[in-house]
């Protein structure tokens, strides 16, 4: 027997829509109506941000700016930097007073969320970014109030040097730093939020001869629930009644539709399709498959969110590094040089500790990154993930809809009588199929359209159950059915010319089988181009599909992926990520609420915007354009980015690895030098700048 009876597929799934085909053809629309979720979700965040692996209360962070932004202003004109008064600056009677009136309203209203970020770090015991700037401005405000009241009242003390201008433009340079990032970063969509709206609101009850309707929140086990045609299934059961079809596209991803009957299992959350059923409920609320897949995605988010980002653990470093420097100098110059000349050194090494361009390293190239990527059909909705990319050894991906188009195509038409060419057999299925928006159907459809074949008038058109379709044309009776079909019924299943391994539709003239029609859903024209990326930097492809083995292992052998997985459900999707992680770090690509565990998993989640909301929400970078092509310009673009964070990491912590000890005093015994702290101001600027500057030359070849 051919090799292609064994792949044909049941035929009965025609005559109902599929909704992943739909999404397919929506794409842009869905991809577009989903960043305008983004973008108004980013333009109204005012609240919550993420520092190492915990989410900052940030309070309205571009108000917060322009207000601090404006105090800094006459601090600046009033107060000398580091001791030296500039040509601009503008000093007298009471200007000092001034000065720590507005500062003290910066240091409480500016550094806010700054002391809520370190807060959380030292309660999750991880000192980072957070805790070095509050530890910063701390310092930098209690001993400029020190200098004032100094300076202005305890006079015999001798002049003091104030920190109120490093004060404030370490406090606004922050917050301009946490601006840019927010305003480049897409926020983190809710995949849990999502998932839970594939349950309906309501459910209709059977209560003896009564149906009424109760809130799905309501429903309990043993209940009996009315589905009526075209809803969603509110819990999970059993059919005690009845008959369907059923998209479970959200479990295996695939578009096939599942036949149902008494005493069958459907899932919560899954759509009925043809009729109505009757099901008793056997899972609700926790107990339901739904709210598994929904706590696979939960756990998998608060995993990944733990992790720390490369300036946050530079920046927690340094932390301990400022405060060890600043006890060392204590130690060694109090006993010797007294509370004069030691208190001042250990100021200036913790306030020359703020990271004034390690706050600005990583934001600049988030800024500069993003929107590269937006001009690439990337949009980048979690930055610290992709720091990983350079460990990246294995890339999992799904394939109906992204290494494929969804899209049925007819690959093979062939006639087994003489008389009937292949134009008339598409005729005749086309017309038997005009009335279905199944992705089958339409692939026979769009080819007859194409080749403006008319469709034939059909008489008495109806579904064969679990089967294909019948109908009488020019008197003549035909059926378009599957494999199984002809088996069932004893007709002979006639031998036909080799063709790929597709999905086999026979057209049956008066119980004579006289043609088929093989369909394949095409292969997206970027995935063969990102499968060999992949392999030539070193990254096993790997995919994981619901589809049935004999389609994976097509897709597999036409795109050379020797790894591949088919027939798995979401949590057999997660476990082997899971499993791939313990040897080395993973990217998964896929589009279909069954990859959004898998997406959440990954150590780099990306989603096909042609695909659901759910993954899409689940993932750390979208391919607009639901290219797999794309993929390659995401790598290779976050290994240049990080390439650049190292870079400016060493420019923004060395000049901190160099300046504390030398603000410590350690040349202080053999020189007499001890660190300006004019001096280290400017150096610190140039940092800055520095860094700045390596930001803006990231490119993404």
């Amino acid at each position: 027997m051919n090799k292609h009876k064994n792949m044909s597929h049941d035929h009965m799934h025609h005559n109902h829509m599929e909704q992943n085909h739909m999404h397919h053809n929506m794409k842009m629309d869905n991809c577009d109506m989903h960043n305008m979720h983004e973008n108004h979700m980013q333009g109204n965040h005012s609240d919550m941000m993420m520092h190492g692996g915990h989410m900052m209360h940030m309070g309205n962070l571009k108000r917060k700016f322009w207000i601090s932004l404006i105090l800094m202003i006459p601090i600046l004109i009033m107060s000398p930097m580091m001791g030296a008064k500039l040509p601009f600056q503008v000093t007298f009677a009471g200007s000092d007073y001034i000065v720590a009136i507005l500062s003290t309203i910066l240091f409480v209203y500016g550094g806010k969320p700054f002391f809520s970020g370190a807060k959380g770090e030292f309660s999750s015991k991880k000192p980072g970014m957070m805790s070095l700037i509050a530890l910063g401005i701390t310092v930098a405000y209690l001993y400029s109030i020190y200098a004032v009241l100094v300076n202005n009242i305890f006079t015999t003390l001798g002049p003091v040097n104030d920190f109120f201008w490093e004060l404030s433009t370490l406090i606004v340079i922050m917050l301009l730093g946490h601006q840019i990032e927010m305003s480049s970063v897409s926020n983190a969509g809710s995949a849990v939020n999502s998932l839970a709206k594939l349950l309906p609101d309501n459910a209709h009850l059977v209560d003896g001869d009564d149906i009424r309707d109760i809130s799905v929140n309501e429903i309990k086990n043993d209940q009996v629930l009315l589905v009526k045609s075209g809803e969603k299934i509110p819990a999970d059961g059993v059919i005690k009644k009845g008959t369907t079809f059923v998209n479970e596209s959200f479990i295996t991803g695939e578009s096939t539709k599942v036949a149902k009957k008494v005493d069958d299992k459907v899932i919560g959350g899954s759509i009925n399709h043809s009729g109505s059923i009757e099901i008793l409920v056997t899972g609700t609320g926790n107990n339901g498959y739904l709210s598994k897949v929904m706590q696979m995605v939960q756990d998998a988010q608060n995993s990944k969110s733990k992790s720390e980002d490369l300036a946050n653990q530079v920046a927690g470093y340094l932390f301990y590094a400022a405060i060890a420097v600043a006890l060392i100098a204590l130690v060694a110059w109090l006993p010797v040089q007294g509370i004069n000349f030691t208190l001042p050194i250990i100021v200036s090494v913790l306030i020359i500790a703020c990271p004034h361009a390690l706050g600005l390293a990583i934001p600049l190239i988030t800024s500069r990154s993003t929107s590269i990527a937006a001009t690439n059909g990337l949009l980048i909705r979690n930055r610290a993930s992709l720091e990983k990319v350079n460990q990246i050894k294995y890339a999992f991906m799904d394939k109906t809809g992204t290494l494929t188009a969804g899209d049925f195509k007819v690959n093979v038409i062939q006639s087994f009588k003489d008389d009937f060419s292949e134009d008339q057999l598409l005729q005749i299925a086309a017309s038997l199929e005009v009335e279905s928006n199944h992705p089958l159907a339409k692939g026979i459809t769009d080819l007859a359209t194409s080749k403006n074949i008319q469709n034939l008038k059909v008489d008495n058109l109806q579904q064969i159950s679990g089967a294909g379709l019948s109908g009488t044309i020019n008197a003549q009776a035909y059926k378009l059915v599957s494999e199984k079909y002809l088996k069932n019924n004893d007709l002979a299943i006639p031998t036909y010319t080799d063709s790929p391994e597709d999905t086999i539709s026979y057209l049956v003239e008066n119980n004579q089988v006289v043609g088929m029609i093989a369909e394949g859903d095409s292969i997206k024209a970027g995935s063969k181009a990102m499968i060999d990326f992949l392999k030539s930097n070193g990254i096993e492809p790997v995919m994981l599909t619901g589809d049935n083995r004999k389609a994976a292992k097509k897709v597999a052998q036409i795109l050379n992926i020797n790894d591949y997985k088919s027939e798995l459900l979401p949590e057999n999707k997660q476990e082997i990520v899971k499993t791939y992680q313990a040897k080395g770090k993973t990217i998964f690509i896929g589009d279909g609420i069954n990859d959004a565990p898998s997406l959440n998993q990954s150590d780099i989640g990306v989603a096909i915007c042609s695909g659901t909301d759910i993954a899409i929400d689940s993932a750390d970078v979208v391919l607009v354009n639901s290219d797999p092509k794309d993929v390659i310009n995401l790598l290779k673009l976050a290994k240049n980015a990080r390439r650049k964070v190292i870079e400016n990491l060493w420019w923004g912590a060395g000049y901190n690895v160099v300046a504390l000890p030398v603000a410590a005093g350690i040349l202080y015994p053999f020189t007499g030098f001890l660190l300006d702290p004019m001096l280290g101001a400017v150096l610190m600027s140039l940092s800055t700048v520095i860094v700045a500057i390596n930001a803006m030359t990231l490119k993404i070849k």
